[in-house]
């Protein structure tokens, strides 16, 4: 029967993907520790998994590339050859050069003639193949004897579902010395009505004839540990033994431990949205049911209220292990950073080191897939822009290593992500002069250090004066702003003069429910997302202005808000209009805070986030919509879209407010 192979390309991507993460950030920690033999071991045996798992599937190009590149590593990790810069910025290049490979990999044109030099080079680099080093070392006089190995395979059920092949590790095997046959153990052969033909059921066993060590010997499993148990034993049988022996391969074969190799399981991502977007209506139904108690009789309350508590019970720890599930360490995007630094560094002249923290954190896998591009347009501004060069360090008195730092951890509900650098920090001054110079302010404007720091996430701001392959175009700070808003977040700037720049991000940790405020605006309700909240009040009338076709707002603590009625935005008769009667909610977005006037505050709540795009077109200030316990929809306010809102009619200046 033959196998179509195909079925495992997308698991063979996903891990090699693994693989080249774990090979550069390998490489990365081999070039600060050039004797770390665990980094090197690790490396060597991540190309030896893409090569082996690349020739069983038939991608002749990545597993000739990868076999030129584990001759290398295999040098270097025999002590050959020793681990220095020029040499891991070869081997940083090939990585570079796997990851094209992978993205073209159904393309059937021939490796590019950049790969095909990068391979010569590996090659030249590598001088000899570790083959011909070990027979050029041997002397007929030195020349171990040749040793009998009894090789034994014994794979878990799971081994055919994973793309390999033991007829191909066989064949690896044999280029060791020379194989006496190759026999199946069928003791774990089930009877034919329930066998299931995806899984394996042999066993297999195999003399190997050969010189070489059993390291070497192992080195063909690399690619295959985690889904077979290899037993390596010196064959010490006579003749007639190993004829009896081919007869009844099951007693020299040891049986496949119960347990399974593996405690993970690949799912794709439309079967885990599927069933969150099922256990999101499960939350709204749980929430109907307990609105509806309401109108029971007291004999029938007690005992549908015990039931209903332990359905919401159950219900919240089903939701906390469903989005668990889409759950991914920041460190799939925080992983890349260190070679970014790297290269960036180098091509600048700059000496940079990154350090960091909370890489464990867990996200939201789709908000960890967005969140790559601003944090990388972040990175290049930081050692663009922030950090100095290091005569320029020297020369303030500061270390000539710049540093910058990269953490996440929960908070609140959520995730903060900060990145921040030791280098020159914003100039104030110029950002206003570039601002008015272009509109974005007047000469007379009285705005905080906050509000003009903010400007570089205006589109097209910049106050570089030369444009360079990093930036300089005043294209990457708005994308970070509108990005990390489509993921309903916040991002604030603060720096210091001389001392450096930190950019902190606040995200929520999951896309698909939101933690948020009820707010109720006469008959209506409204969700104003939790994370941007930061008060709520009843101003006073000594605290409430109105400045002259400008506007209104509030005084908190000597700062100055501008208002937003909720009822005028929306055209909602019957709410209270004067905001001394009604309630402010303070809501805040990029260091901008703004005051939304509303009638009553309705609590905390749990909402599904449904998106309202697909049938409308979006509307700023609202980011979607959810069903309440009663069955009422309720909108979910955009806090940055109410934000811009509100500053195109608030008061500019201090002089205004007054």
């Amino acid at each position: 029967m033959k196998i179509d192979l195909s079925v495992f390309r997308q698991s063979f991507l996903e891990e090699a993907t693994e693989h080249i993460a774990t090979l550069e950030h390998g490489l990365l920690v081999l070039e600060s520790t050039p004797q770390d033999s665990e980094a090197l071991h690790a490396i060597f045996r991540a190309a030896h998994s893409i090569k082996g798992a690349a020739g069983s599937l038939g991608f002749g190009n990545i597993a000739d590339f990868t076999h030129a590149l584990e001759t290398l590593l295999d040098r270097m990790r025999r002590g050959n050859l020793s681990a220095t810069t020029e040499r891991v910025s070869l081997l940083l290049k090939s990585v570079d050069a796997l990851r094209e490979l992978l993205d073209t990999i159904d393309s059937k044109e021939p490796p590019s003639a950049e790969i095909a030099n990068l391979v010569l080079k590996l090659e030249q680099t590598a001088e000899v193949s570790p083959v011909v080093v070990e027979r050029a070392a041997v002397t007929p006089a030195a020349s171990k004897a040749h040793r009998r190995i009894r090789v034994s395979l014994s794979p878990t059920p799971e081994f055919f579902i994973t793309g390999l092949d033991p007829l191909l590790i066989f064949r690896d095997l044999a280029s060791l010395g020379s194989l006496e046959g190759v026999a199946a153990d069928l003791a774990r052969l089930p009877a034919l009505e329930i066998m299931d033909p995806e899984k394996c059921y042999l066993s297999f066993t195999s003399i190997l004839v050969t010189d070489v060590s059993d390291e070497k010997i192992r080195d063909v499993f690399l690619f295959v540990e985690e889904v077979c148990r290899i037993t390596l034993s010196e064959d010490e049988s006579s003749p007639v033994e190993r004829r009896a022996a081919s007869r009844d391969v099951a007693s020299a074969v040891e049986h496949l431990p119960q347990h399974s190799a593996g405690s993970t399981l690949r799912v794709s991502t439309e079967k885990v949205d599927a069933l969150i977007d099922l256990v999101g209506e499960i939350v709204i139904a749980q929430s109907m049911v307990k609105q509806l108690m309401n109108s029971l009789n007291a004999a029938q309350h007690s005992a549908l209220q015990d039931a209903v508590s332990a359905l919401e019970n159950n219900t919240q720890d089903l939701q906390a292990r469903v989005m668990a599930i889409r759950m991914v360490p920041v460190s799939t995007v925080f992983g890349r950073f260190p070679r970014i630094v790297r290269d960036l560094a180098a091509t600048m002249g700059k000496e940079v080191a990154i350090t960091i923290e909370g890489e464990d954190t867990e996200l939201d896998k789709g908000v960890v897939e967005r969140l790559s591009d601003p944090l990388t347009h972040l990175v290049r501004n930081a050692l663009d822009h922030g950090l100095e060069t290091a005569a320029e360090r020297l020369s303030q008195g500061k270390p000539a290593l710049g540093n910058l730092r990269l953490s996440a951890q929960h908070a609140a509900g959520g995730i903060v992500i900060e990145l921040g650098d030791d280098g020159r920090g914003l100039d104030t001054a110029r950002i206003r002069h570039k601002a008015e110079a272009v509109g974005l302010l007047r000469p007379t404007d009285s705005v905080s250090d906050e509000q003009i720091q903010a400007l570089i996430f205006e589109p097209g701001f910049s106050t570089a004066e030369t444009v360079s392959d990093v930036s300089g175009r005043g294209v990457g700070m708005d994308v970070v702003k509108r990005t990390i808003d489509a993921l309903n977040g916040t991002i604030a700037v603060t720096t210091r003069p001389g001392q450096g720049t930190a950019f902190r991000i606040k995200l929520p940790l999951t896309l698909a429910i939101l933690d948020g405020l009820t707010v109720g605006v006469a008959s209506q309700r409204f969700i104003v997302p939790l994370l941007a909240v930061t008060e709520s009040l009843r101003p006073s009338a000594a605290e409430y202005k109105h400045v002259m076709g400008r506007g209104e707002l509030i005084i908190v603590r000597g700062q100055a808000l501008p208002l937003l009625r909720l009822h005028e935005l929306f055209g909602i008769a019957g709410a209270t209009v004067d905001p001394t009667r009604a309630l402010v909610v303070v809501v805040e977005s990029d260091g901008n805070r703004v005051g939304l006037v509303v009638d009553t505050l309705l609590g905390q709540a749990q909402v599904v986030l449904k998106s309202l795009e697909a049938h409308y077109q979006r509307i700023d200030g609202v980011l979607g919509a959810t069903i309440l316990g009663d069955g009422q929809v309720s909108l979910i306010l955009d806090i940055p879209g109410l934000v811009r809102t509100a500053r195109l009619t608030a008061p500019q200046t201090k002089a205004d407010a007054a």
